[in-house]
């Protein structure tokens, strides 16, 4: 029997050597039996924690043999496969999603010759020990770069991670609901920016730019990987691929960024939502506090530092979310919110509301509803984890630095009730998404029919 790698010590001829074993009659003159013993052995569950594999653990013979048997009809009559013949092997006999394709096939035909053989396909699936692998691993595995135990996020100037550029410039090719982006390139690229910074936004919960295998597992990317695969509208596919999502984010971006440099600053970010935050909130986001930006121009967001931004105000009711608004809130950084840093971002939202002309809530009340609905473990501060044990949390943040919300929470709006009713699997990203996507669609048909061009010709400018 073959075993690879880190298992070579362990060999049939040991069974023989037992005396329990070979005092069996007739098994010294049948190594046969001896080696079918040994890989049933070496199959059982209670085995496999009696060794380290530092390749993983062998597949079981008869799955082993299955896959070879499959190999070789998949292969059969040809030298090797083109990587445009890859998908049937990527799909049917991995299992993997099938816009994985290219990046499997360049993970083994590692000297760019153009073609995979059958061997070598082998040596790298089987011999691998990837039969075995879950598909988070092996997607994992497949992806990131050599010699590191991470996946990274450096955005290049082709506006796609290094580890992932490979699977969405399939996805962008092949996938139907896509293909009308083929004759843009440049949107591609935002598009596939975009999926990037949504994945690491919720998956890289450390926020270090640096996705690890148990990040992967915990997330939900692999499934939402495996629906877009199996879905031909992209719209349905709302965590992370949605296009209709990608619009939204772009288009606002686009409305903010009156001077299209792709650069937006504290003037510009203040007009979001209909001037909805206070200036406080947004000096605390251009300080960097909640997010180091990636324009390395002082006082300028990026595309993707507002992609952060956005999912981070529009869907209050995520981890991520409570994280980067925490950190905005907690002026000293100590990890505790007080009352008088709750005070501090009230004032503004207090002068704000008197400026409407309407009555203010005073602080004082504001900070037992708050108390009322966080319950923290200690009345004179709040905890992150205080934060994440509430529902609600999500609408203290809108209280301190966003008015429209504040006020649309407090007057009930039976609308976004009615909402979160129909559907309470939607998230308020979705939520949000949807309805700014029919504005958005309601203003450009509007444009049209009058014979606006709002859109100006350029390569940037959304369509």
């Amino acid at each position: 029997m073959d075993i690879v790698g880190d298992v070579t010590s362990l060999d049939p001829e040991l069974l023989l050597q037992l005396q329990e074993v070979s005092s069996v009659v007739g098994i010294k003159n049948s190594p046969r039996i001896a080696e079918d013993l040994f890989a049933q052995w070496l199959s059982l569950p209670q085995t496999g924690r009696l060794f380290y594999f530092q390749n993983g653990c062998p597949a079981p013979k008869e799955l082993k043999e299955q896959c070879l048997s499959r190999i070789n009809q998949l292969f059969n009559g040809s030298n090797g496969l083109q990587v445009h013949e890859f998908k049937q092997v990527t799909k049917e006999l991995c299992k993997l999603p099938s816009f994985f394709s290219s990046a499997l096939f360049g993970k083994i035909d590692t000297a760019c010759t153009g073609m995979v053989t059958r061997d070598a396909f082998v040596k790298y699936w089987v011999d691998g020990n990837m039969l075995t692998k879950d598909i988070a691993t092996q997607i994992f595995k497949i992806l990131k770069q050599p010699n590191l135990k991470y996946l990274t996020k450096v955005i290049s100037m082709i506006l796609t991670s290094a580890d992932f550029k490979p699977f969405l410039r399939e996805l962008l090719a092949t996938h139907p609901g896509l293909e009308f982006l083929q004759s843009t390139p440049n949107f591609q690229e935002r598009y596939a920016e975009t999926v990037v910074c949504r994945i690491f936004f919720y998956v890289n919960r450390s926020g270090n730019g640096q996705l690890t295998l148990r990040e992967l597992k915990r997330g939900n990317l692999i499934a939402a990987m495996q629906h877009a695969d199996e879905e031909k509208d992209i719209n349905k596919i709302l965590r992370y691929f949605s296009y209709e999502h990608f619009y939204v984010i772009y288009c606002i971006f686009w409305e903010l960024d009156t001077d299209h440099d792709f650069l937006i600053d504290k003037e510009n970010l203040i007009r979001y939502g209909n001037h909805a935050l206070t200036y406080r909130i947004i000096g605390r986001i251009f300080s960097q506090v909640p997010r180091n930006f990636s324009s390395n121009i002082e006082g300028k967001m990026a595309y993707d530092d507002f992609v952060y931004f956005v999912l981070a105000e529009e869907d209050k009711s995520s981890e991520p979310s409570l994280e980067y608004w925490f950190k905005c809130i907690d002026l000293d950084g100590n990890g505790v919110i007080t009352v008088n840093e709750m005070q501090y971002f009230y004032e503004e939202q207090f002068h704000r509301i008197e400026c409407m002309s309407q009555e203010p809530i005073l602080f004082e009340d504001i900070l037992c509803q708050i108390v009322d609905m966080i319950k923290p473990e200690r009345e004179d501060y709040i905890t992150l984890r205080d934060f994440k044990g509430c529902k609600l949390s999500g609408h203290i943040f809108n209280i301190l630095f966003n008015l429209n919300k504040f006020m649309a929470f407090e007057t009930r709006d039976p609308f976004l009730i009615r909402q979160e009713r129909e559907d309470p699997s939607l998230t308020d990203w979705d939520r949000f998404a949807h309805r700014e996507y029919i504005r958005l669609s309601i203003e450009e048909e509007g444009d049209k029919n009058e014979g606006i061009e709002v859109w100006k010709r350029s390569v940037e400018a959304p369509f």
